[in-house]
Order: structure tokens, then C-alpha cells, then sequence
């Protein structure tokens, strides 16, 4: 009898819904706004980062892709306006030879060797740091990303939590059903900002450390093209020339001059 007479009071009691809905839309009081305005702030944050990275790792491999071809098809043509022709249009590796041999037709134009010497190497400096930026675009909205996104979402926590304690004080209850379940929806904002910047920050270190492996590669390519405009097509990367050198046929070993030391005593 006891039992169902408690049975039927809990059922009766009221029942307080709690969750990240009922934290943006309260059933007895107006929206959330700021909360609103943070996680829609936050989901930007986060379609914009992992939008960066999928197009910056395509972007990256492509021109990854692209140096391992000018290894196999550029340089093993007779000339570098002839082994321009095999790279694709718009690569980057491309650019810094176009660069390079249009420095190289006004190259007879200055008459200091030095001063022509500079333009040349300035040119292909310049050629390389404009891959390097465009490669870098982006990258500031992952760093902003991940330095800010967890403040964003506390926030909207401390936000939450203002409310949640304004609501308590009007209500003039301050048990632990009325102080935890507030309290625990404001909370969300600060996991939701967390979640937004850990992979924010990842991206950030990944897609910079295959820049930096990119940079090495394009000062070494733009060394070897303005080693061979220098050298009038002679000098040809340290890797193709150790290729031929292998493959190039040994030499016959020659067999060594024997001397007779014997001696005979005359008669």
C-alpha cells in the first residue's frame, strides 16, 4: 500500500527535461541567444577548418605528386624550355621554370654580371615564395581556430550558467535537481568548444609540417634550375647524375705488366 501510494506520487511530480535542446530553447522562458549565436559561431569554425584541410591535403599531394614527375620526365630533357613542355600548366613547378627562363631572356640585359646574376636568383626567390604563400592560405583560420574556440565555448558556458543561476534565484529553490541539470547544459558549450579546437590544431600542425616538407623541396628544385641557366644546360641535379653514373657500363680492369726479375749469369 505504502509502495504504491510513493509509485504514484513520483509519477505524479513534475518532471524537468534537461539537455542541449532545453538549454538553447527553454520551455519556460525566451531562447538562448547567445548560446544560439555560440554554437553557431562554433560550427562555422568547425566546417571551415575541416573544409581547409581537405582542400589544403589534396592541394599538398597534388603538387608532392607533380615533384616526383619532374624527377622522372623534367630533367631528362635536352633543355629546360623543352622539359617545361612535360610539366602541367598550372604547377607549381612550372611557375618557378617559367619565372626562371623569362629571367633568364632579360638576363643579357644587365651589364653588371653580378647585378644579373642577383636578378636571376631574386627572380626564382620570388617565384618560390609566392607557391610558399599560396600553399599558407588557410592556415591562419586553423591557428585563430584552435586558440579561440575554447573561450568561445566558455563563454557560452559562463553564459549558460549566469542564466541557470538567475533561473534557481527566481524560482527560490536552490536544490541539487535545480542546480545540477542548468548547470550541467552550460557545461556543453565548453566540450563543444574543445571539440572544435583539438582538431583544429591537428589539422594546423599537419598541414605545416607538409609545407615546410614542400619549401625544402622548391629550394632545391630552384637551386637546380638556376645551377643549370647558369651553366648553360650543363650542370644537371646531383640525382640524375648519380643515376647515370650507375648506369653507365664499368670499365674493363686492365690486367697489371708482370717483370721478369730472374736474372741469368752470362757465360
Amino acid at each position: 500500500m505504502v509502495f504504491d501510494i510513493l509509485t504514484a506520487a513520483a509519477n505524479s511530480a513534475p518532471q524537468t527535461k534537461f539537455g542541449f535542446k532545453e538549454a538553447l530553447f527553454p520551455e519556460n522562458g525566451p531562447p538562448n541567444w547567445i548560446g544560439i549565436s555560440v554554437l553557431t559561431i562554433l560550427a562555422i569554425m568547425l566546417f571551415g577548418s575541416l573544409f581547409i584541410l581537405f582542400t589544403k591535403y589534396i592541394e599538398q599531394s597534388n603538387i608532392m605528386k607533380q615533384y616526383r614527375e619532374t624527377r622522372t620526365n623534367f630533367w631528362r630533357a635536352p633543355s629546360l624550355r623543352e622539359g617545361v613542355t612535360k610539366l602541367d600548366k598550372n604547377s607549381a613547378w612550372r611557375q618557378i621554370v617559367d619565372d626562371g627562363l623569362a629571367a633568364e631572356d632579360q638576363h643579357s640585359k644587365m651589364v653588371n654580371e653580378t647585378d644579373a646574376h642577383d636578378w636571376l636568383y631574386g627572380s626564382l626567390a620570388r617565384s618560390e615564395a609566392t607557391v610558399n604563400a599560396s600553399l599558407a592560405k588557410g592556415l591562419p583560420w586553423l591557428a585563430t581556430t584552435g586558440a579561440t574556440a575554447p573561450f568561445i565555448g566558455l563563454f557560452g558556458t559562463v553564459v549558460g550558467i549566469y542564466r541557470a543561476l538567475i533561473n534557481i534565484g527566481i524560482a527560490g529553490s536552490a536544490s541539487i535537481d535545480k542546480v545540477a541539470g542548468p548547470v550541467g547544459e552550460a557545461l556543453i558549450m565548453t566540450a563543444v568548444g574543445l571539440l572544435v579546437a583539438v582538431p583544429a590544431v591537428l589539422a594546423y600542425n599537419f598541414l605545416q609540417g607538409r609545407n615546410k616538407r614542400i619549401a625544402e623541396q622548391l629550394s632545391g628544385f630552384s637551386t637546380d634550375v638556376l645551377a643549370n641557366i647558369n651553366s648553360k644546360g650543363v650542370v644537371k641535379p646531383a640525382f640524375l647524375t648519380a643515376a647515370a653514373a650507375k648506369a653507365a657500363p664499368p670499365k674493363p680492369a686492365t690486367a697489371p705488366m708482370m717483370t721478369n726479375t730472374n736474372t741469368t749469369p752470362k757465360p
